[in-house]
């Protein structure tokens, strides 16, 4: 085990930690599982990264293994959801506050969504202040960051920070249908997207510091047809490097 303290940083698509992969530094790879995990130096503090790929049982063994061998003082989870409030635009962000499985359904020996004999349905997360401060300042600039020709093409405006509710499932939702569903049961939610509860879970289970910044690539309806490797290398994964440089220089 790498006894080294370190950050965690996790994402489902290795475009999402593109950014952050190219201002890592003293970098050493390591491969478990199908999967590369990068040690390093990233704005003056000793992380690790890694892909874990998209839908819960990936990401959970990939936290998993994440925890095992790394010493970790807090896990990152940084990518891209589908909003679900119609006050959502492309390009906002959700720092996560508490995460469901909208798919897991035990009833009837334990009510719809929770998770059997932990006696909840939702796994809150490590939420800090300076972490939404972070994702604010970052936005206040985000210009700086984004090429203007990304900013046209993906309609960026005045992007905005919000505290909330994620839903994780492994499903793509991209029905008017099934919003209205998942809005119907869990009112608050704010986005949903494939992996974030899975490993808010693990790191609850473990006693890990879990967080969550999920930017919103689309609506997560009937037009929900972006380009995501494009949306999450070009302003996600810049995203997620304004943001944690941001915040790592609070800590």
């Amino acid at each position: 085990m790498d006894t080294t303290p370190r950050i965690g940083i996790l994402s489902a698509m290795h475009d999402e930690i593109d950014a952050l992969l190219k201002q890592l530094t003293n970098v050493i790879e390591t491969t478990k599982g199908q999967r590369t995990y990068y040690t390093g130096t990233l704005f003056n503090k000793e992380v690790v990264l890694v892909f874990s790929r998209w839908g819960k049982v990936a990401s959970t063994m990939t936290s998993t293994q994440l925890i095992n061998d790394y010493n970790l003082t807090e896990l990152i989870f940084t990518g891209v959801a589908g909003g679900l409030q119609s006050d959502l635009n492309i390009g906002d962000i959700i720092v996560g506050h508490d995460l469901f499985q909208h798919d897991l359904d035990a009833s009837p020996l334990f009510p719809k969504f929770h998770i059997p004999l932990l006696n909840k349905a939702a796994i809150n997360t490590a939420f800090s202040e300076d972490l939404l401060k972070a994702t604010e300042t970052f936005l206040a600039e985000f210009k700086q960051h984004i090429d203007s020709s990304t900013i046209a093409t993906f309609k960026l405006e005045q992007p905005k920070a919000r505290i909330g509710t994620i839903l994780s499932g492994d499903q793509f939702i991209s029905s008017s249908a099934k919003i209205n569903e998942l809005l119907r049961e869990i009112p608050q939610a704010q986005c949903v997207e494939m992996e974030g509860a899975a490993v808010a879970q693990v790191c609850y289970e473990y006693n890990i510091p879990f967080s969550i910044i999920r930017t919103i690539s689309d609506k997560a309806n009937d037009n929900a047809t972006l380009d995501f490797p494009k949306f999450a290398k070009e302003v996600a994964s810049l995203y997620a490097a304004g943001i944690l440089k941001a915040y790592f220089e609070m800590k």
